[in-house]
């Protein structure tokens, strides 16, 4: 085998691996987004805009997106497929615009999109008294972060007639009526940016494999396919992917 044709499959393997990562990536985003949206069920009752349920939607969104370029991108580099390389570089092109759109639009509107947020919260909060399920919500939060109202307890006069929910106080006394000043939407968004940095390396590793696999899997005319046994590849790669499997993080609080 010539020397360019065993860069080539040199490219071709690289680029299958650095796919199964990527495809292994999407998969955990997709199971941390499941996880979330099951053990976070309390939550479910509060706007669409507070974090958790905003997070739990993003990273399903995200992991099944990933998971999908991986597998295109792992098959196409196997089959040297032109249509399926083709579908995987235009996903990855979309993919790519996506995100730098949707940073410059939380850049620019993030003050507006906080605004928005916090006004819908304190809307959902008039119907405490008679909704269930949004009381159990606003009290599992107030609890979890020792916090009163959305930006602070005097948020809860209009709907309590000048007194506190109970989960408001340190110990469960009705009524209540000093309860803690922390503001909750703060505090809820200051955890969730303080425990979301993996993910952003995570995607900051995305980009960087995305803008990798742009090198060319085209061969050149008269240049033979690679011919290597894709058998005496598996081993290897069954090894990678059981050291990544086996490789255990410490563990963190639970994502809101």
């Amino acid at each position: 085998m010539s020397v360019s044709a065993r860069c080539l499959c040199f490219v071709k393997y690289l680029m299958f691996i650095f796919n199964l990562v990527f495809w292994l990536g999407g998969c955990g985003l997709f199971g941390v987004g499941v996880w979330l949206s099951f053990t976070q069920s309390k939550f479910s009752s509060l706007p669409l805009s507070f974090p958790s349920l905003s997070a739990a939607n993003l990273l399903l969104v995200a992991g099944g997106v990933t998971m999908v370029t991986g597998f295109l991108g792992c098959l196409g580099a196997l089959k040297e497929q032109r249509c399926l390389l083709m579908t995987f570089f235009t996903i990855l092109l979309l993919l790519v615009i996506t995100e730098v759109t949707l940073a410059i639009v939380l850049y620019v509107f993030h003050e507006k999109l906080d605004k928005k947020a916090q006004d819908e919260l304190k809307r959902g909060m008039v119907a405490y008294p008679s909704d269930e399920g949004l009381r159990d919500s606003w009290d599992s939060v107030q609890r979890m972060f020792k916090c009163c109202g959305v930006n602070n307890k005097t948020d809860w006069h209009h709907v309590m007639n000048d007194t506190l929910p109970a989960s408001c106080c340190s110990v469960n006394t009705e009524p209540c009526h000093d309860g803690w000043s922390e503001p909750c939407y703060e505090k809820a968004r200051k955890w969730l940016l303080n425990n979301i940095h993996s993910v952003l390396i995570f995607g900051v590793c995305i980009a960087i494999v995305q803008r990798s696999k742009r090198t060319g899997t085209r061969h050149p005319a008269g240049t033979p396919r690679c011919n290597i046994n894709h058998q005496q590849l598996w081993p290897s790669l069954s090894a990678m992917v059981s050291i990544t499997m086996l490789r255990r993080r410490e563990p963190t609080t639970p994502m809101l």
